[in-house]
């Protein structure tokens, strides 16, 4: 895609146990990163959709899509375009069952990670439009499988940062067409596999800091799970 539309489709913000990051925060760091929006995906929460909404009224220049990264049984689980949260720890094949009922779009989140991630098999058959081919938190390799399967599924890419601190976000992202004007338009696109994720993957010395990170937050919350 030559011109394109760019949205971080994958962001915590201080409603997920293991993030502080503020969403006026996020919004004035979208400009910056050259993008037109991002999707809230708080772990297991929508408590953020309220004043999302609201910085949705005041911010028009720019998309939020509403989410929540709910986790399975078999790994993380991105669910667009949904305004309660799936009920976690169920099966993956129900809860994209539950999210489409409910209107919105699942997406399996990093799906080649060794933490959270659902796997080749799970992947390979999971009844679902796209998957998260750019996670920025991810090695090279578990994104170029994920980009693989999606290539020989056939079905489309989303890319998100799963930032957690401001100086992520962006650092992977999903293109649009340009066209694209609300979040239904983006959910469609999703549906359509009109969606290509790029950006940046993690290296070795990064992952390792994000380990040490996320260790130091379970303990932080008593090893009480995302």
């Amino acid at each position: 895609m030559s011109d394109v539309a760019r949205l971080d489709l994958h962001v915590h913000s201080t409603y997920s146990p293991d993030s502080k990051l503020r969403l006026d925060a996020i919004v004035g760091r979208l400009a910056y990163q050259g993008l037109r929006g991002f999707a809230l995906t708080d772990h297991n929460t929508t408590r953020g959709h309220a004043p999302l909404a609201e910085l949705a009224a005041t911010h028009r220049a720019y998309l939020f899509l509403p989410g929540v990264e709910v986790s399975t049984v078999e790994g993380h689980l991105l669910a667009y375009g949904v305004t309660d949260a799936p009920p976690r720890g169920r099966p993956l094949v129900e809860t994209v069952e539950w999210v489409q009922a409910h209107g919105g779009e699942a997406v399996p989140a990093h799906p080649f990670r060794w933490t959270h991630g659902i796997g080749r098999t799970v992947a390979a058959s999971a009844p679902v439009r796209a998957l998260e081919g750019r996670n920025g938190h991810n090695s090279e390799l578990a994104n170029l499988h994920a980009e693989d399967l999606a290539a020989r599924r056939q079905i489309g890419t989303t890319g998100g940062s799963d930032a957690h601190a401001l100086a992520d976000l962006g650092r992977a992202f999903t293109e649009f067409d340009p066209s694209v004007a609300t979040p239904d338009d983006l959910l469609e696109a999703i549906r359509r596999g009109a969606t290509v994720g790029g950006g940046k993957s993690t290296g070795l010395g990064g992952r390792l800091a994000l380990s040490l990170r996320s260790a130091a937050l379970r303990v932080g919350r008593g090893f009480r799970p995302v």
